[in-house]
């Protein structure tokens, strides 16, 4: 229980910066709370005097204080004068036109109330969905492993959506509602103490039993939202895997993961909407109790002959309370959507405060260009318990072709990750020009690199917008000469729109070779002076293979490259061959020394020989 403050408030402080339309906001809700209770406390004086049998009683003017018998007075006199001078007839005109103007001027506050609490709204929401995207962007990928690709997309959807609705909009109500409240009350308390007094001692039992529900809804809510994310995540899944799927048959295990996924959602969510929508008849149950309790309380004091409030007060009394139960029935209705929103926004912060475990130093060093080696100085690195590099030294001289090999899992793809800082090492060092690259600025060092991997990434855009993805100020004259060293431009300009078609989800709409010239016409553009090239042919035909490698070829020339292997064909010509078994290096050297030592890497290639 302790949580929820904790996450309220700090919802909270998304709203901070629009202090401003907060504030317009107060003014407008304060005009409207104004022109509310004027015309409701006219009714009472208008119905006393109007109806009242014989000659008008002209009344003496109050002194003024700050106190509803001097309004209540004030009207009194106000209304005795207009009939006395006009008539009923005049009077009852006048007393229209001016009910018209007070509920005029009422709405119009509440117009420009709502108007500025939008910006406040929707600035909110605005900053939250940033935050919760630029820190999936800096998240080391070591936190997707543990995490789902739906479970994620739903917390920056659906989760911050429901934080919107749930919490933000309920911001007009913790500025309008308890203003009202509190103006109402006071004009209440000062009319009749004793009536006040029976309510403040009725109204605290409807509030336990309204509070009780809002628990139960917070806990069921936040189970809601994480079987949503479980069907997202399904979903993402299924499209993602859908020609493994078909391939299988396994069409109907998936309907049938998929039916319980859902079945056990809407059970959940049979239960909110239970629970939700009991409060609204609950509420107005409580509600109506207390006005005919209020109408049995004070009746009494009427029929009992004490002079502690009249009958026309009395009316003006019961119409302010029934205002003041409006609000009170949407506070309460707002407390349960809060607890509702406030399961969302508790699986928004377990993102917003997700460790960083990559993280740039206060003082890093900048480093524009790559002018001496990499070195990798006793490294060790583990996922979780497993260790998968023991104690890896290697040293890559600028302009060095340098090719890792051995068998899946031997840590081949784990040092390449390193060097970017995608993760961080557990033990050791691994260096660049002479300084740790944990000392370098992220971005200066990332910067030196091009990364060409088997497993393309591309993203729904244009061709062109690909190739020159995170880079400024290109023009479609380097994309070209990009993509003409990638051996991309031919079929580029085979394309529908060339380098304005759009080439799909991950761009599926074109085949495994071009989707990897593409990737490396973008590393091409970049034009680093270190390339690392992950089993970057491995899955390509014959035809497409020359292709790239033709293209790799070009762009390794004169750049110092990291070339893990699947294919040992492709890498005879490397400066330096890296053997990596269980996570050491076990034999190094060129190919031909390789071969004649007889070790490991003659048996992977006399194996591959065979295929």
């Amino acid at each position: 229980m302790k949580k929820q403050p904790k996450t309220f408030s700090r919802v909270l402080t998304y709203v901070k910066p629009y202090w401003g339309s907060i504030v317009l906001n107060l003014v407008f809700n304060l005009m409207a709370i104004f022109f509310s209770l004027f015309s409701f406390a006219l009714v009472g004086p208008f119905l006393n005097l109007l109806f009242k049998e014989g000659a008008v009683e002209v009344v003496a003017k109050p002194e003024f204080s700050f106190t509803s018998d001097y309004l209540m007075g004030y009207l009194n006199w106000f209304m005795s004068n207009l009939i006395a001078s006009g008539g009923k007839h005049q009077a009852l005109i006048f007393m229209c036109l001016l009910l018209v103007v007070a509920f005029f001027f009422r709405n119009l506050g509440r117009f420009f109330a709502c108007f500025f609490m939008a910006n406040v709204r929707v600035g909110a929401v605005h900053d939250l969905r940033l935050d919760v995207y630029n820190k999936i962007l800096i998240l080391p990928l070591s936190f997707y492993h543990s995490c789902q690709k739906g479970d994620t997309i739903a917390r920056i959807t659906t989760d911050v959506q429901e934080v919107e609705v749930s919490i933000l909009n309920y911001l007009e109500m913790l500025i309008k509602d308890p203003l009202t409240i509190l103006f109402f009350f006071l004009f209440m308390v000062t009319l009749s103490p004793r009536l006040t007094l029976f309510v403040i001692l009725v109204l605290p039992i409807a509030g336990l039993l309204i509070g009780k529900v809002g628990k139960m809804l917070k806990k069921e809510s936040k189970e809601g939202q994480t079987k949503l994310a479980g069907i997202i995540s399904t979903v993402e899944e299924t499209i993602s895997g859908l020609r493994i799927i078909k391939a299988f048959n396994a069409i109907r295990y998936s309907e049938d993961k998929f039916e319980e996924q859902n079945s056990d959602y809407t059970k959940v969510l049979r239960g909110i909407h239970r629970k939700r929508d009991m409060s609204s008849p609950m509420s107005e149950f409580l509600s109506s109790m207390v006005v005919i309790l209020v109408l049995w309380f004070g009746g009494t004091l009427i029929l009992g002959g004490s002079n502690h409030i009249d009958a026309g007060s009395f009316i003006s009394y019961v119409v302010v309370f029934s205002q003041i139960i409006s609000p009170a029935k949407s506070f309460s209705q707002g407390y349960y959507n809060v607890q509702k929103g406030i399961a969302s926004a508790e699986r928004i912060f377990e993102i917003l405060d997700a460790e960083e475990v990559i993280t740039e130093k206060e003082n890093a060093i900048e480093i524009k260009d790559f002018k001496d080696c990499i070195e990798y100085k006793d490294v060790h690195f583990s996922y979780g318990k497993d260790e998968v590099l023991k104690g890896i030294d290697l040293k890559i001289p600028k302009g060095k072709f340098v090719a890792l090999v051995g068998e899946s899992g031997g840590g081949k793809s784990t040092m390449a990750d390193l060097l970017p800082r995608f993760y961080d090492i557990n033990e050791g060092s691994v260096r660049v020009d002479g300084h740790d690259i944990r000392d370098y600025k992220i971005s200066d060092l990332r910067g030196l690199m091009g990364i060409v991997s088997q497993d393309t990434i591309l993203f729904n855009d244009t061709v062109f917008n690909n190739i020159a993805f995170g880079m400024k100020d290109i023009s479609k004259e380097q994309v070209i000469e990009a993509a003409k060293i990638a051996n991309a431009h031919d079929f580029i300009m085979e394309l529908e729109h060339g380098y304005d078609t759009r080439i799909g989800d991950r761009g599926m709409n074109l085949s495994g070779g071009q989707r990897q010239r593409l990737s490396i016409a973008r590393a091409v553009l970049k034009n680093p002076p270190i390339l690392i090239l992950d089993e970057a042919t491995s899955s390509l035909d014959t035809e497409s293979e020359r292709l790239v490698q033709d293209a790799l070829s070009k762009v390794m020339s004169q750049r110092t490259s990291i070339v893990i292997a699947h294919r040992l064909s492709t890498i005879q010509y490397a400066d330096e061959i890296v053997v990596l078994q269980k996570g050491q290096i076990i034999e190094r050297g060129k190919h031909d020394d390789l071969i004649a030592l007889g070790g490991i890497y003659k048996k992977l290639t006399d194996l591959q020989s065979i295929g």
